[in-house]
């Protein structure tokens, strides 16, 4: 039997990876779906009588806002837009920072606000972000703006879940390790000359997990499932690691 049967998920950066699993499992899951992407393009073929897919840029508070109005009320917001800046602190520059932190905080601190107010007016809500590994939990080399927001996300997300755990609203972040996603595709492409091969940039990101392989989104979105159902409901505020051992 669906999980998620009634229910309404909105669901951001929907395009690819762990967004576009993470809504395709939801809408299997029984839910209906908003799913959003700044690229348009990206949500090609994930429209159906479950799924709206619709362009929304989560760096435009306005925008928000009146994705908001749009859905009207929802039960579970899965907040997945965000970005990976490589390199050390000698590296980062104020732009990187600014944009990272707009990014994968400011914007969920948008999409969180727009939409608490819906769910405490119904006296429940499930709120899902995408955190990593590479935050407070856990050290990675050459992601030191990435962690920096991470760990935030964290923050946030315990925060929330204080505040409103008396409201019927709970709230929770998945940390990943390294997953399989156009997003590392793209690090790798940017790792290559430096470690000699695409193969050789690929096999260091799988070398550093300690499972021997990467993760997958549909994996990801499984974990989503289950923290959004009711089989969860006593369950927030938690930083939930899914990283293949990466943090033993």
């Amino acid at each position: 039997m669906p999980t998620l049967s009634g229910k309404t998920a909105f669901v951001t950066a929907a395009g690819q990876g762990i967004g576009r699993a993470t809504a395709q499992a939801f809408a299997a899951a029984g839910a209906r779906v908003v799913a959003t992407d700044v690229d348009a393009a990206k949500l090609a073929g994930l429209a159906s009588e479950q799924v709206r897919a619709t362009r929304l840029d989560v760096l435009d508070r306005a925008a928000i806002a009146q994705a908001a109005q749009d859905a009207g009320p929802i039960d579970i917001l899965f907040n997945c837009a965000g970005v990976v800046h490589q390199g050390t602190l000698q590296e980062a520059t104020d732009a990187e920072w600014s944009f990272a932190f707009d990014l994968n905080c400011r914007s969920m601190f948008h999409t969180m606000q727009a939409f608490l107010p819906g769910m405490l007016a119904r006296g429940r809500g499930v709120i899902v972000n995408i955190a990593s590994v590479a935050s407070s939990l856990k050290g990675v080399p050459n992601r030191f703006i990435y962690s920096a927001t991470k760990a935030a996300v964290i923050g946030m997300t315990r925060s929330v879940a204080t505040d409103y755990v008396s409201k019927g609203i709970r709230c929770n972040c998945i940390c990943p390790g390294t997953v399989g996603t156009p997003s590392l595709d793209e690090r790798i492409a940017q790792n290559a000359a430096a470690a000699g091969s695409v193969d050789a940039a690929r096999a260091a990101f799988v070398g550093r997990q300690p499972m021997g392989r990467l993760g997958t989104p549909e994996e990801i979105a499984a974990l989503a499932v289950y923290l959004c159902g009711d089989a969860a409901e006593f369950m927030t505020g938690q930083a939930v690691v899914i990283d293949g051992g990466l943090t033993l």
